[in-house]
């Protein structure tokens, strides 16, 4: 449904199929077609093969399959998200490692090709920001290969902690594990529609289920009205006094390497006289927790702080302009007054200054000095 409502809202299914043709599944064919469910027009996306449902992965197979597909590098990184998420969920309900965790329906093509559609979608449609109004919850059973299960299905309600939901009278599942992975990795913020100027909506099917509401999701695509970005960012802080020096340094990589917007260490005289650091990590709400499961494993920490603040944005975007050290990736970032301020990101032009035996900052005055000729 994800996948059929960003297709219908405009994504290209050329590229979609692309990414998916990547991942050298055999057979594996997306077939879209359009459907009326109730009152309502929509696309509703199958995936077709001759292996369809009959090959149940493992967790370490799908991530292999994924890492060594050459898909665009946003793509390959929220798919992996999704089935780390969908792994470590699935693990809990049935009592096994996550590396051990045998999918079935999850691990079929058809499942495989939703996950990596949705993420290739998005790119496609160069999304920047996804926000979700609270989900719907219905109720009664459902049939599966561990057998039948209450709903929502115990992987999905794992999935959705922290998340807004509230309850609908529809027997149906109404949000499936893979659902409810997809928004916990793609959503940034939750609530009421934001501030948007609308440019288009797109309708994807479900099944054709009778009932008080067509089996339809929909997906709004805008551009936001604000002259700064809004969002919500999850802090989580803790006071570390006796974990050793040299090992902070590494945890804050890690950190960032998780997804963290930031990762910080302050000073601090604590209790005793003692000195210590306060660890302050910035995230997107849906990182929150696996952050904080890294604090807690890489430190001696015994538990963090949580809080939820809303912050402002400067508009901001990707570049990548080519110099004489190759090609560098550079930040841009728009002011209310349409001013632009280029940042070169230091890795990029970290490499190019060793590949060419050339000081950093040569390097980095190159490739803002092209961006802003790009941008005048």
């Amino acid at each position: 449904m994800l996948l059929g409502a960003l297709l219908d809202v405009g994504a290209s299914a050329r590229q979609v199929r692309e990414q998916i043709s990547c991942l050298g599944v055999d057979g594996i064919r997306m077939r879209v077609s359009n459907v009326k469910r109730g009152a309502i027009a929509a696309r509703y996306v199958q995936f077709r093969g001759p292996a369809r449902d009959s090959k149940q992965r493992r967790w370490a197979e799908i991530r292999k399959l994924i890492s060594k597909a050459p898909l665009r590098n946003r793509v390959r990184e929220r798919s992996l998200e999704v089935f780390e998420a969908l792994a470590e969920s699935e693990a809990r309900v049935h009592g096994v490692a996550p590396e051990r965790v045998h999918f079935h329906e999850v691990g079929a093509i058809d499942a495989i090709g939703d996950i990596v559609g949705v993420c290739a979608a998005l790119d496609a449609l160069e999304v920047s920001h996804v926000s979700s109004s609270p989900l719907a919850l219905g109720h009664g059973q459902v049939k599966t290969e561990h057998g039948v299960l209450p709903l929502p299905a115990p992987a999905s309600l794992l999935l959705l902690a922290g998340i807004p939901t509230y309850p609908v009278d529809v027997p149906w599942e109404t949000v499936t594990p893979t659902g409810a992975a997809l928004l916990r990795v793609l959503v940034d913020e939750w609530g009421p529609m934001p501030a948007i100027t609308p440019l288009d909506q797109g309708f994807g099917a479900g099944q054709d289920r009778s009932g008080p509401m067509p089996n339809t999701l929909r997906v709004a695509l805008g551009v936001s009205n604000d002259a700064l970005a809004r969002d919500t960012v999850s802090v989580i802080e803790t006071h570390l006094d006796d974990t050793h020096p040299e090992h902070l340094p590494f945890l804050l990589e890690r950190l960032m390497e998780d997804g963290a917007l930031d990762a910080s260490l302050s000073s601090l005289t604590m209790k005793k006289g003692r000195m210590g650091q306060l660890l302050r990590v910035l995230a997107r709400p849906s990182d929150r927790d696996r952050l904080a499961r890294r604090v807690l494993l890489e430190s001696s920490a015994l538990g963090v702080r949580f809080s939820e603040l809303p912050r402002l944005l400067l508009k901001r975007e990707n570049l990548t302009v080519q110099t004489d050290y190759g090609a560098i990736r550079v930040k841009i970032a728009r002011a209310p007054d349409g001013a632009t301020s280029a940042a070169p990101e230091y890795e990029a032009c970290a490499r190019a200054a060793r590949k060419h035996s050339v000081p950093l900052g040569r390097v980095y005055r190159a490739a803002e000095r092209r961006a802003e000729e790009e941008l005048s």
